[in-house]
This record gives C-alpha cells, sequence and structure tokens, in this order.
C-alpha cells in the first residue's frame, strides 16, 4: 500500500455550546465547518510540498461522510465563567522539499493570543530542532522569532486558535483544525 500523503491543507476553529458535553462537541465542529467528516486525528507534521489553502476552498473539498485527517484539538469545560483555548500552530521550513511541524494545544485561562503564541512557538521549536537551530526555550517568543527569521530555515509560522468563556451550567467546547486533503 502507497503512503498516503495530503497535498493540501487548510485551517478551521469552532465553538459550540449544549447541555450534553457531546453535542458541545458537534456544534464546535459545525461552526469549523468539518461536522459532515469522519475525523481521524494524526500526529504533528506537515507534509513536504503540501500547500495552504484557504477555509472556503478547503470546505468545498470535503465529501459528506469521508475519512478526513486532522491534526485537532480540543477543549471542553461546564464551569461557569472558564476560559477555554484550542490552538492548532504550525511552522513551515523555506526547503519546501522538507517536512514541517504542526502542534495542538489546549488550554484553561490562556487568551487567545496566548494559547495561539504558544501553539505557535511548539510548532517552531520542534522545526527547530530538527534544522539544527540553536535557540534558548526561556526566551520571549519574539526574540525566537527573530533567530529563526535569521536562519533563513523557517519560511513561515502561524496559528489558528478559539477561545471564549463558558457562560452557563451547560457545556461549551472550543474547538481548531489543520484539516489535509488529498
Amino acid at each position: 500500500m502507497r503512503d498516503l500523503v495530503p497535498s493540501k491543507i487548510f485551517f478551521t476553529k469552532g465553538v459550540g455550546t449544549h447541555k450534553d458535553e457531546l453535542h458541545s462537541f458537534e456544534r464546535a465542529l459545525r461552526d469549523a465547518g468539518i461536522e459532515k467528516c469522519n475525523l481521524v486525528q494524526v500526529s504533528s507534521i506537515f507534509p513536504p510540498g503540501c500547500r495552504m489553502i484557504s477555509k472556503t476552498q478547503g470546505l468545498k473539498k470535503l465529501v459528506p461522510g469521508g475519512i478526513t485527517f486532522c491534526v485537532l484539538s480540543r477543549c471542553c469545560s461546564n464551569e461557569p465563567k472558564r476560559l477555554l483555548a484550542a490552538s492548532v500552530g504550525c511552522a513551515i521550513p523555506a526547503d519546501h522539499a522538507s517536512y514541517g511541524y504542526i502542534s495542538e494545544h489546549h488550554s484553561f485561562g490562556q487568551t487567545e493570543k496566548q494559547a495561539g503564541d504558544y501553539a505557535e512557538d511548539m510548532a517552531a521549536a520542534m522545526l527547530a530542532s530538527t534544522l539544527g537551530i540553536d535557540f534558548n526555550v526561556d526566551e520571549s517568543w519574539d526574540e525566537k522569532k527573530e533567530i529563526f527569521k535569521i536562519s533563513g530555515k523557517i519560511v513561515m509560522t502561524r496559528n489558528v486558535t478559539q477561545s471564549t468563556i463558558v457562560k452557563n451550567s451547560g457545556y461549551t467546547t472550543v474547538i481548531a483544525a489543520a484539516v489535509f486533503l488529498f
């Protein structure tokens, strides 16, 4: 059997609420536009030569009931006033024949920016370690980003993050996903 290597990827996010936890998750998937898929969670490699497309373009290519591979971050709570965040970060090498990294991060108490920066930082750190880029993990994100840029080995980092505050006694779920297409 040949290896399945995705040729395209898109990023999406969503939030859902309901009295039942599973239904709040389904509503978050619906908000993200991927509720009609049979999702298979995979680990964190951005395939060589994979092309990023817009969410709008990606959603048009999904087939109801299709097996859809994704890197998914999910966070859920029913505690009123609880801050939730789900984020997927991505780091792509300058050499498009090489692979990059995707990271998933979920948290309580982090803002959308904090969770997004953290997920993006994790993806960049994993990629940097495979490329031999030396950096101090205790430095600020801006300092590390500058090192990555100067090295010329990492061409882009990004994240997609969904955060919200639980507003009632029902469940709230946030998701972020990198969805692969073939």
